[in-house]
């Protein structure tokens, strides 16, 4: 499943937040970064399921997507946690 979110944090920022997420805020079903760029990270969790957070440049901030098939509740409860940018 992809989903998508505009922020007001910088690409480095969400990056930065979603390493510290899935390693520590979700315990019970933890997921551990496995590779990343300047653009993206990939964790990969319990059975070998994987997240893919990537981070893009928008007019208004930046627009995070994140896929996944089992994480889909986790990765809702991240991109929750993202600033909004002011009139979006």
């Amino acid at each position: 499943m992809l989903h998508e979110v505009l922020t007001s944090l910088t690409g480095p920022q969400v990056l930065a937040r979603a390493k510290e997420f899935f390693s520590e805020r979700v315990p019970h079903v933890g997921a551990f970064l496995e590779k990343e760029g300047p653009s993206f990270a990939t964790f990969r969790g319990q059975g070998g399921e994987e997240i893919a957070v990537a981070v893009f440049r928008a007019p208004q901030g930046t627009r995070v997507r994140a896929s996944t098939l089992l994480f889909g509740q986790s990765v809702d409860r991240f991109l929750s946690t993202l600033p909004v940018p002011s009139g979006a």
